[in-house]
């Protein structure tokens, strides 16, 4: 009796059953290890706005005129905007020594061991994990970070990284579900609406208005890196690393510093662009430290004189470090570099955010001017070395300098003047009397 059909392709199907499960079984192990590596490879991406919210934020206006309120594009971005206080433990006053000048600052509320200094600034919340962006002078030699938010929420915040060049800084606090603010994708152009979020002078979270007055500021003297937006809106001590967002509350800049001449705002402030805002945070999350691109070369512009009509543009080259990529590259002094990579080197300050922007081991095309006729040079960057880190300048306010507020870098030997001895012992001569 010859089996049947039926048995026939049961057979056949228990015969293939194991196969077919070990292909299942590996697809499964496949695509998990795909989607783990996958997780563990990714950047930290800038985050957007959806559509449906920038709708919802657009300005509103009862008639096509005057705009009535940014409430919505506000309300949805201030949410995003954080005050950073930081403490910093200062040494032991040199007075408390002296058992008679202590107990007359102890009397007096004098200072005290571990007397604590805080300051405030602000910061952007960047992931919802927890990542905060501010400025690194914000959190400079802090010894303790706390992080309010916008709900009265607040939290411990330890750093990531730091970017004193950029005056960038990551810190991160140990929270989830927070809420980003949206990157703008589009570049922000001269005239567009600005808005400054912050919390100057530590009396709470401000909003004021503003227009981009400029873009691709530099030769500011502030950072060694500058690509600066210019901005009218008021920005004041305490908004530094606070928002600057655009009429739909997105995020074009982070706030860093003021032109004044009263220490308040006069209308000329500067913020970091999100361009070089998501290359330094990727840098830092990722590698704790920001690697940039480096010629070996010692420029200087060729724009001399902004009275003359014909002047000449370009970089000139003064100097050729020895064994850097320029002077591997067979750059000369005396040479003039006129474009890299197409791009226009206008000025000595285009050249360097172009290179600082590029990471070690790129290729760069340089058109060049060499005792007047043209070449072409191929450069290859190498990691830019590490620098001594140079003092930020404190903006000192004299009448009699006609408060011109002009910067003070102080002396690192330079220290606050102290009593002598004998206006010591005079001093606790007289304490004595009072004790008695």
């Amino acid at each position: 009796m010859s089996p049947s059909p039926n048995t026939n392709n049961k057979a056949s199907v228990l015969k293939w059953l194991p196969w077919i499960l070990l292909l299942l079984v590996l697809a499964a192990f496949i695509w998990l290890f795909m989607s783990t590596k996958t997780t563990s490879e990714a950047t930290w991406e800038p985050p957007r706005t959806p559509p449906a919210e920038q709708q919802a934020s657009a300005p509103v206006a009862d008639t096509p005129a005057p705009i009535s309120s940014y409430h919505n594009a506000v309300a949805r971005a201030s949410q995003s905007v954080v005050n950073i206080y930081t403490t910093q433990t200062m040494a032991e006053h040199p007075y408390m020594n002296d058992p008679v000048l202590r107990r007359f600052f102890e009397f007096h509320g004098g200072p005290s061991q571990d007397q604590g200094s805080t300051n405030l600034g602000s910061g952007v919340i960047v992931s919802e994990d927890g990542y905060i962006v501010t400025n690194a002078h914000v959190i400079e030699k802090a010894d303790e970070i706390t992080v309010a938010f916008n709900d009265g929420r607040k939290s411990r915040a330890k750093i990531i990284g730091t970017d004193p060049d950029s005056d960038l800084a990551v810190i991160k606090v140990d929270m989830t579900g927070l809420t980003p603010l949206g990157f703008r994708e589009d570049p922000i152009r001269v005239g567009d609406l600005a808005l400054a979020i912050g919390n100057p002078f530590g009396v709470g979270q401000t909003v004021t208005q503003g227009i981009i007055s400029a873009t691709g500021r530099t030769g500011l003297g502030v950072n060694k890196f500058e690509d600066f937006i210019q901005t009218d809106a008021a920005i004041n001590p305490g908004n530094s690393g606070g928002a600057l967002v655009d009429a739909h509350g997105e995020l074009v800049g982070i706030n860093t510093v003021i032109f004044s001449r009263s220490g308040g705002s006069m209308g000329i402030g500067f913020a970091i662009p999100t361009a070089l805002v998501e290359q330094v945070m990727n840098a830092l999350i990722k590698d704790g430290k920001v690697s940039r691109g480096w010629l070996g070369i010692e420029i200087q512009s060729q724009l001399r004189d902004p009275t003359q009509l014909e002047t000449s543009t370009g970089v000139e080259v003064l100097n050729v470090i020895d064994q850097s990529p320029a002077a591997k590259s067979g750059l000369r002094v005396g040479d003039i570099i006129l474009t890299i990579d197409g791009v226009e080197m206008t000025d000595a300050n285009t050249l360097i955010q172009y290179v600082a922007r590029k990471p070690p081991n790129t290729e760069l095309n340089a058109q060049i001017l060499r005792q007047g006729k043209n070449a072409q040079v191929k450069i290859v960057l190498e990691e830019r070395p590490a620098q001594e880190p140079t003092p930020r300048p404190v903006i000192i306010h004299d009448e009699t300098l006609g408060g011109s507020g002009q910067p003070y870098l102080p002396d690192e030997d330079e220290e606050v003047p102290m009593m002598s001895e004998a206006e010591r012992d005079r001093m606790r001569e007289e304490l004595l009397k009072l004790f008695e």
